[in-house]
């Protein structure tokens, strides 16, 4: 019988743990969040770490910009939030318009107030296995793992999709945790026989029902990432109806990772603050 991952109740615990940790120091931990253009898709994303912090009496400073916005004037912005010492965590949203360099911009937010974990100095520290500052997204799936009681070490783990935000900095973490993991992408030549040998199967593409029920091993926990709009419905990358009719464990779209990456930030603020005060 499939167990369903309710990543909505799991990140509810972790707000009231975060949420008792934070009474003390309520009022003084903040997040920044730079927002260039006008992407809905980007908004939505931006509202969700706004009632996060809300609900968890953390301060919430949004700094809008436009789209025509100049590369100089998006690094004065955050030069500014790194000096400033109410702000204990930065984002710039992703992606950014096309003229400006997302590296360029990335490493230039303080590892320190890098609550995305995308500054080349915590990508290094993930990478020697020391992770600092991690990605919220894998961070969150390590979380439902291991929440869930699910064994990594010695397992094999297929990950679908090689993003920076996803795909390589999991690998990392699930590396430095004794799975044998194997990364796959559009370049793959059987996908198929990758992912039907995984114990553990993530997927992060951002295609609806890529994976099929002849795609996984029987007794796998498959993690899906994706998240699709299809006839008006948010859908996966795994078909979802398919393959809990095979696998042990599976998250479902929506209700699933989603919750947990807001989860992660929040951790990542609060850690951000902890550190900064020697706490």
């Amino acid at each position: 019988m499939v167990k369903i991952i309710d990543g909505k109740k799991i990140s509810d615990d972790i707000y009231r743990e975060l949420e008792a940790e934070i009474v003390p120091h309520r009022g003084q931990i903040g997040l920044a969040v730079i927002l260039v253009g006008d992407d809905p898709a980007s908004a939505t994303y931006v509202r969700n770490k706004e009632k996060a912090c809300k609900r968890l009496g953390i301060n919430f400073k949004l700094v809008r910009l436009p789209q025509s916005v100049s590369k100089e004037e998006v690094l004065e912005s955050i030069s500014r939030l790194n000096n400033d010492d109410s702000i204990s965590g930065i984002i710039v949203q992703l992606p950014l318009p096309s003229h400006i360099d997302e590296f360029e911009i990335t490493k230039s937010v303080l590892p320190i107030k890098d609550v995305d974990g995308l500054h080349p100095e915590n990508l290094g520290s993930l990478l020697k296995g020391k992770p600092n500052m991690v990605p919220c997204t894998p961070l969150g799936i390590i979380e439902l793992l291991r929440r869930e009681d699910i064994d990594i070490k010695g397992k094999k783990v297929v990950i679908v999709g090689r993003s920076n935000l996803v795909g390589k900095p999991l690998f990392h973490l699930l590396l430095s945790m004794d799975a044998t993991v194997t990364i796959c992408h559009s370049k793959t030549k059987d996908l198929k026989k990758e992912t039907s040998q995984a114990d553990i199967l993530v997927v992060a593409v951002g295609v609806p029902g890529l994976i099929k029920k002849d795609m996984v091993k029987p007794g796998a926990v498959v993690i899906d990432v994706g998240i699709n709009k299809v006839d008006n419905k948010l859908v996966g990358d795994v078909d979802f109806e398919g393959v809990k009719e095979i696998a042990s464990y599976i998250t479902p779209v929506p209700g699933g990772v989603g919750p947990m990456t807001v989860a992660m930030l929040m951790n990542n603020v609060l850690k951000a603050y902890k550190v900064r005060n020697n706490l």
